[in-house]
């Protein structure tokens, strides 16, 4: 189903009815690079489970069109305040008396942790896979010194050319991006902070307050979501209830996604505990 974004941006939702429409929905949001559709095998073993879902774009990536350009001025608050925002409303339009849980991979992670504190007590918990903060000190030996000094390579790049080329410099796998982007997850790396171009709140002290079920899952072979990176994210969440699991396969940060039997058993063993 598309979605049309303010700015003019067709932005699709893949929705995965379940058995059951009183099911709880999970609603996932992907990493930077990787399209929706790549998903659909983690959305129908949910389903077999017994669980709605639905997969949103992160705009610009997949089947969102236009890509990004010079003329991109999107970041992590837009996609926050304005794209998250509107794939919940198909969400609840079509799941009507479903409890909505986020799950976020990699950025969409990070994402996803921005848009709960925004909201608050509206969805059942977030679920975060393979995702953790950039952060440099956050990553071993000299991958630190090499993401400090990358991210900000990265950012001047973007800035430059007016947009990163990521589909000329195969950088991380993040494909092409708004410049504006780019600069938030960079100083997100240096500093360790989420304060995003724009931003309308402090998001690390509203996220510091939200109270909710969090579940954190690492993965071995993982070097872009170290566990210490992801509990570096997990750490901004001082107020809510976080369980932290590590999945002992050699999945990576992308291979779970075509192989999701290991992250989707424990997360329909986390949800049926809610």
């Amino acid at each position: 189903m598309p979605i049309q974004l303010p700015d003019g941006t067709l932005t699709p939702i893949r929705l995965f009815p379940g058995p059951k429409d009183d099911a709880p929905v999970v609603v996932m949001f992907p990493g930077l690079g990787v399209p929706a559709g790549f998903y659909d095998p983690v959305a129908e073993a949910l389903v077999a489970a017994g669980f709605n879902a639905a997969i949103g774009e992160l705009r610009g990536q997949g089947d969102s069109r236009p890509r990004p350009s010079a003329s991109s001025t999107f970041g992590y608050q837009d996609v926050v305040s304005v794209d998250f925002p509107a794939t919940f409303e198909v969400v609840r339009e079509r799941f009507p008396a479903s409890t909505p849980f986020l799950l976020g991979h990699s950025m969409g992670g990070q994402l996803g942790v921005m848009y709960a504190s925004r909201i608050r007590g509206r969805l059942g918990g977030v679920i975060l896979v393979a995702s953790g903060s950039p952060y440099h000190r956050g990553f071993p030996g000299i991958r630190a010194p090499g993401l400090y000094l990358g991210s900000s390579a990265m950012s001047m790049t973007a800035n430059i050319a007016g947009f990163w080329p990521g589909d000329r410099l195969n950088v991380g796998g993040f494909g092409r991006q708004s410049k504006v982007l780019i600069t938030d997850w960079a100083r997100f790396a240096r500093t360790g902070k989420i304060e995003p171009v724009g931003a309308d709140i402090d998001y690390e002290e509203r996220i510091a307050r939200l109270s909710l079920p969090v579940l954190s899952l690492t993965i071995s072979d993982d070097d872009l979501a170290p566990r210490r990176s992801a509990k570096n994210l997990v750490d901004k969440l001082t107020g809510s209830q976080v369980t932290m699991v590590h999945i002992d396969e050699p999945l990576g940060h992308n291979g779970w996604i075509r192989k999701p039997k290991a992250v989707t058993e424990r997360v329909v063993e986390w949800l049926r505990d809610r």
